[in-house]
């Protein structure tokens, strides 16, 4: 049947009716949605809104991650054909997933960018959907947050990075790729008690609180421990996963503006994504994919990778064939 509907199926990002199913197209061909969803408007009935933000104005560093949004998309078609590997259920036959295509903004005009990306995140979820947005730089997941916060109340934010981005910075109209988290705690966007971040391998003086799992303890105890403590540190309060994907270590994930070594690799990464099912995942980002450094696609791979996992933990805890007592 796959190779009966691969002689047939092309641009089944315009083309497709159901938006259930796998997709057959070449996967070098055609247009590039993720995950060959359906690029609509149209949130009637709809699980999951794929978004992206091509924004990387607030880089300290190499920019680029603009182009990140297109390039996981185009990484994601290799996945497009079967279920997601190592989930009990398929989310692209349970969900109804469709690509809300990307985010409109005036470049030239930034200080307009924060609320012109909460405003778009905001109409998703009154839409009654949730988002995972292609990144773009870390700083957009700020403008999320504050429109996550108004729906939920205060977040727990389960973070994958090398970096914090809680360096201290009071100006909360002062765009920067390194503060925007410090910015979420004082503002009260998020709960630092119940919120951990992953593989962390750079210093800062003040975590303002939020739990730290470091890349070493990831190594020295592996990610199926690591997982067992995110969970007890989440526990069931709404969470919003963002994932730099500079916490991979440059090896698996070089085309990312501020690289740091000693990082995680990417089986650590997809066993610790993967054991984390049953958390209260509300919605997502996959941010810092440069593809101007990315020479061999590895890390716009490992990005579409990030995403298609965020999806099925956030459909692990709403698929409809869910076991008694299943977490």
């Amino acid at each position: 049947m796959a190779l009966e509907d691969a002689k047939h199926q092309v641009d089944t990002a315009f083309t497709r009716e159901n938006l259930r199913g796998a997709s057959f197209e070449n996967t070098f061909g055609g247009a590039n949605s993720f995950l060959r969803r359906k690029y609509t408007k149209d949130l009637e009935g709809v699980d999951i809104a794929v978004t992206g933000v091509p924004f990387d104005h607030s880089v300290t560093n190499r920019p680029g991650t603009r182009l990140g949004p297109r390039a996981i998309r185009e990484a994601s078609a290799l996945q497009a054909f079967d279920p997601p590997y190592g989930w009990d259920y398929d989310a692209l036959e349970e969900l109804l997933i469709v690509d809300y295509g990307d985010l409109a903004f005036d470049y030239a005009r930034v200080s307009d960018f924060p609320d012109t990306l909460t405003n778009h995140i905001r109409g998703i979820l009154e839409g009654g959907a949730a988002s995972i947005t292609l990144g773009g730089d870390h700083y957009i997941s700020f403008p999320i947050l504050k429109a996550y916060a108004e729906k939920y109340g205060p977040l727990s934010l389960l973070q994958f990075d090398a970096h914090t981005d809680t360096w201290q910075d009071d100006d909360m109209d002062r765009i920067d790729h390194g503060t925007m988290f410090y910015k979420a705690v004082k503002l009260g966007l998020i709960d630092p008690k119940r919120s951990v971040q992953v593989g962390i391998r750079t210093q800062n003086p003040d975590t303002l609180g939020i739990n730290i799992i470091d890349a070493r303890e990831v190594h020295e105890t592996g990610p199926a421990a690591v997982a067992r403590k995110i969970k007890s540190i989440l526990g069931d309060n709404p969470t919003y996963l963002s994932f730099d994907i500079d916490g991979l270590d440059p090896a698996f994930a070089p085309g990312t503006g501020t690289p740091v070594w000693g990082g995680l690799t990417s089986g650590q990464a997809s066993i610790i994504l993967r054991d984390i099912a049953g958390i209260n995942l509300v919605g997502g980002d996959i941010v810092e994919v440069s593809p101007p450094y990315d020479t061999t696609g590895a890390t716009a791979i490992a990005g579409a990778h990030v995403a298609t996992e965020m999806i099925c933990l956030w459909g692990w805890t709403r698929r409809k064939n869910r076991k008694p007592n299943a977490v």
